[in-house]
């Protein structure tokens, strides 16, 4: 089935989109399943089994929290973080837990089990819940989140958005070279081709563009709020908010962009520090592919929103689409889970759909947002994925820097050539993906190896 544009553009919560968002999906399923079963009147107990990265990782990357909010009913995309956080803060207090029409005893620490040394087949971030009346087991059920806020339930193939409509779409693709083929076939470009499949996705073309409009009015609060706010991280590492002091900074001096032209530069990173801060506070972020690199593409659409002549709305929505595309390929193709294949398919697959849709919107042609893309991602081929202290701090939020960085030169770099290059995109994304079956498991979201290890946390 051909993903929607907002299988790849969530609004969520942090701090991750495989670790928060997919399992607080997965409860949410779990309990509906329950619901639908007829199992809520007979309940009286509920475990959940956290296993691989999930259990590694899973305290700091908020799982637990995650597991409370899904079981009460709370979806990612509509539960506000100050709501999210007054509900784990009740069930905490008073060890209950409101199931839909039910209410049972629930202590997180005592129902919720971390089995750091064991890892299912199907994926590195999987949990198992089970529903029991007395000692009888009503409902066990495995899910499995691979990465982006996507789940997939046991058995099943694909891993799709709870309320995937499976409409046929007119212009389907899985390689970048049928991308590019069916573009110049249809003489569309690729924002127009995404254009036209999500509308036979969602129905009607105002439906689009206001769930365009949406994702993009939600990345720039994350901006807005990240530019805002002081402070110290939770977690424990201390790590205090840097965005605010140097928006302050870039605010008090505007005439240092006339002494040096790279101040821009400043401003994208103010962005994406801005955007992974408040997704490291458990704020509402757009996962974009996921909550990790979540800063990447906003502070590159914000950099061209604000700082390109011309730049417009139909160019806003013109830039995502393409940047769904994109990922798509990497999704279909490969990972955008770091539990499976490290920082690459995170921080290196938005790079890499900001890199193509930056070069679109600055009228590029489709062979050389290809280029683009390729271009990002050949670059941060092997990142791996490291977090201190299990927590999406360090070094993820300056990564989103160093990617939407990255991103800009790619895309200045394919526009000044013609869009022939060497090494083709498809080839890039399946290194990429061999890359990662490659690279050992404690450089992949455990924090077994790497700076987690080589940096003292206090």
């Amino acid at each position: 089935m051909q993903l929607s544009i907002f299988d790849l553009f969530k609004i969520g919560i942090g701090p991750s989109s495989s670790h928060t968002v997919g399992p607080m999906w997965a409860m949410f399923r779990f309990l509906k399943c329950l619901s639908v079963e007829g199992h809520l009147d007979e309940l009286d107990r509920v475990e959940v089994h956290l296993y691989g990265s999930l259990a590694l990782t899973g305290k700091g990357h908020g799982t637990d929290k995650a597991v409370v909010l899904g079981l009460s009913g709370c979806r990612p995309d509509r539960v506000l973080p100050e709501e999210a956080q007054a509900i784990v803060e009740q069930v905490q207090s008073t060890g209950r837990l409101a199931l839909a029409s039910c209410a049972i005893d629930f202590n997180p620490d005592s129902e919720i089990f971390f089995h750091n040394d064991e890892v299912l087949s199907r994926h590195p971030n999987g949990l198992c819940a089970i529903a029991y009346a007395g000692s009888h087991q009503l409902v066990r059920r495995e899910y499995f989140s691979v990465g982006g806020g996507f789940i997939v339930e046991e058995d099943k193939v694909e891993a799709v958005a709870l309320d995937a409509s499976g409409s046929k779409v007119p212009y389907p693709f899985t390689t970048a070279k049928q991308l590019l083929d069916t573009c110049q076939q249809h003489s569309l470009s690729i924002s127009q081709l995404m254009l036209g499949n999500e509308l036979a996705i969602q129905g009607n073309e105002q439906t689009v563009f206001q769930l365009l409009d949406r994702i993009w009015e939600v990345m720039e609060s994350s901006i807005e709020r990240g530019c805002s706010l002081e402070g110290t991280l939770p977690g424990g590492l201390g790590i205090r908010r840097r965005a605010h002091r140097l928006a302050e900074e870039l605010k008090a001096k505007p005439e240092a962009a006339l002494r040096d032209p790279l101040t821009a530069m400043d401003w994208v990173s103010l962005y994406a520090l801005a955007v992974n801060e408040e997704n490291a506070a458990g704020g509402r972020v757009v996962t974009a592919p996921t909550n990790g690199a979540a800063g990447v593409i906003p502070a590159v659409l914000a950099y061209y929103m604000r700082f390109m002549h011309g730049a417009n709305q139909q160019g806003m929505r013109d830039f995502l689409a393409t940047a769904a595309a994109i990922g798509m390929l990497y999704k279909h193709n490969a990972s955008i889970s770091a539990a499976e294949v490290g920082c690459q398919g995170e921080i290196g697959v938005a790079c890499s759909m900001a890199a193509g849709a930056l070069a679109a919107v600055m009228g590029g042609s489709c062979e050389q947002v290809e280029n683009a893309a390729e271009i990002g991602m050949e670059h941060n081929l092997g990142m791996t994925c490291d977090p201190i202290g299990g927590l999406v701090q360090v070094p993820c939020i300056e990564r989103n820097t160093m990617g939407a960085i990255k991103a800009i030169n790619a895309a200045r770099l394919a526009l000044r050539g013609d869009g022939q290059h060497r090494v083709a995109l498809d080839s890039v994304i399946e290194t990429m993906r061999q890359t990662g079956i490659d690279m050992q498991s404690k450089y992949k979201e455990t924090s077994q190896g790497g700076l987690a290890v080589n940096v003292v946390e206090c």
